[in-house]
């Protein structure tokens, strides 16, 4: 483990490398401030950047974007009520009142310095927790892969609200059909390509990112057209009393969130949600605790969702599914051998994870007055740049004008879904899954001859089977009690 951390140190401390870290950080937290535009879009955006970089340096800079998003995420959350990612919604609900008496630049300095720390002890832990589990996954086989794979799917639907649960199940299953649009890698054929040769590679997962999220982000702004009143910000900064009040706090939440950052379908969302409550619970007036917990948790579950990612190669929301999709085009495949195929990567961004934090504190804390004017941004000069750099980067990476029209195509369907409220996420980790999952499940089924018997032939099979009945038994149940409460109130 040693000589990883090593090895880390060394990619991360690369002066390129290192540039890439602060630029990551920086776009993150500028796009994480806009509301509406989340860490899903930034990565997004940054997709046809990354590929002109190298491996290390690309996902480097994503992972940047990514916690840099959730971190200034939190300053619309606070200024104006407006939290530019969903994982910033608890933030809001003791950050903005502040704001409004008087003291933003002390709750947005006690969002920082909570989101630093949570950050790093997600790291520290991430450093060690992850090369045992990675240890762990290489003994599994193709059932299990299988299973893990099926379980990613299930707890989005699972961990959703209960009257969105079948439609995550719908959006999740739609993912995996676009996935199967192409050539048949085993077999060679074409598969609903409707004759168009410029299908038979498939749809680009660049194309399917950007159009869900970035370009349908652009065309909901269009939509809605809302324009938003910020406050000022005043000089960010703790009052006395703040650090102590805030240690037991944020060293829970950050534990709490990293744990819940594990889970597939979970994510700093719900992370930032179970550590405020919790924190309620005990002070239930205590607004300092009440920041200090959401922005603790939410950057550590930020940390905690790479160890699927890179261990097993399993993407638990998302934007870990996008993340992915970027190694995929790189060329690697996350799992339990990266550690030692690719050890400037894996180690590499867990240490640039320290680097980040530490960047993301000594910039924001200084500039949030300034930062924060990227709020003032009319709607009519984002959504333009937006629209702009999406088809752009789309065009640039797949040399294609009928992608273009494709992508057009998608983002149109993406706001026609978002309208009827139904999730996108689902949609692509779906499609991010669909070929490993095929491939697994075929592999599967040609040992067993067609049986299913085998996903319980050994103890690890057999618990993940029943962890995977488990999730479809608790979605059914939500689902089937969303449906008779609906009933029971139009009755």
């Amino acid at each position: 483990m040693w000589e990883g951390i090593l090895t880390g140190l060394y990619t991360a401390f690369d002066i390129n490398n290192f540039f890439w870290v602060v630029a990551g950080c920086l776009a993150g937290t500028f796009v994480g401030m806009v509301p509406g535009l989340g860490p899903i879009t930034a990565i997004a955006l940054m997709i046809p950047i990354s590929y002109s970089l190298e491996p290390a340096a690309g996902m480097i800079m994503m992972a940047g974007v990514y916690y840099g998003a959730v971190f200034g995420g939190s300053t619309s959350a606070i200024l104006i009520n407006a939290p530019g990612v969903a994982s910033t919604v608890a933030t809001s609900f003791d950050g903005y009142p502040m704001a409004r008496s008087g003291q933003g630049g002390r709750a947005l300095a006690i969002a920082a310095y909570s989101s630093f720390v949570g950050g790093t002890i997600g790291a520290l832990v991430l450093m060690f927790f992850a090369s045992v589990l990675a240890g762990l996954a290489m003994g599994f086989q193709s059932p299990d892969y299988a299973l893990v794979l099926i379980i990613a799917l299930s707890s989005i639907a699972a961990f959703s609200e209960p009257a969105d649960s079948l439609k995550a199940i719908v959006m999740a299953l739609f993912g995996l059909m676009v996935g199967t649009i192409g050539t048949d890698q085993s077999a060679g054929i074409q598969r609903f390509t409707f004759g168009l040769t410029d299908l038979t590679e498939g749809i680009p997962f660049i194309l399917l990112a950007m159009a869900t999220f970035a370009l349908g982000e652009a065309f909901r702004m269009i939509i809605e057209g809302d324009e938003t009143n910020v406050a000022p910000a005043s000089q960010a900064r703790l009052h006395a009393g703040d650090a102590s009040r805030m240690k037991a706090t944020v060293a829970r939440s950050s534990l709490l969130g990293f744990f819940i950052g594990i889970l597939p379908g979970a994510g700093a969302t719900l992370a930032s949600f179970v550590a405020y409550d919790t924190e309620k619970r005990f002070h239930p007036t205590d607004k300092v605790r009440g920041i200090a917990a959401p922005e603790a948790a939410n950057n550590a579950a930020c940390t905690g969702s790479f160890v699927p990612l890179l261990t097993l190669g399993i993407p638990g929301s998302g934007t870990t599914a996008i993340l992915l999709g970027v190694m995929l085009g790189y060329g690697i495949q996350p799992g339990p051998h990266l550690l030692a195929s690719e050890p400037e990567i894996f180690w590499g961004v867990i240490i640039s994870m320290y680097i980040g934090n530490l960047v993301l504190l000594g910039l924001n804390l200084p500039l949030i007055p300034y930062i924060s004017k990227i709020i003032y941004i009319q709607k009519h000069v984002l959504i333009p740049f937006v629209i702009a750099f999406s088809l752009l980067g789309v065009y640039l990476t797949t040399v294609n004008p009928f992608h273009v029209f494709l992508m057009l195509g998608f983002g149109i369907l993406a706001i026609i879904l978002r309208s009827a409220s139904y999730p996108l996420a689902p949609l692509l980790l779906g499609f991010i899954l669909s070929g490993m999952l095929e491939e697994n499940l075929r592999r599967t089924l040609y040992l067993s001859d067609g049986s299913l018997a085998i996903f319980f032939e050994t103890p690890l099979t057999a618990t993940l089977s029943i962890i995977c009945i488990t999730l479809w038994i608790l979605t059914l149940t939500k689902s089937v009690r969303s449906g008779t409460s609906n009933l029971n109130q139009s009755g």
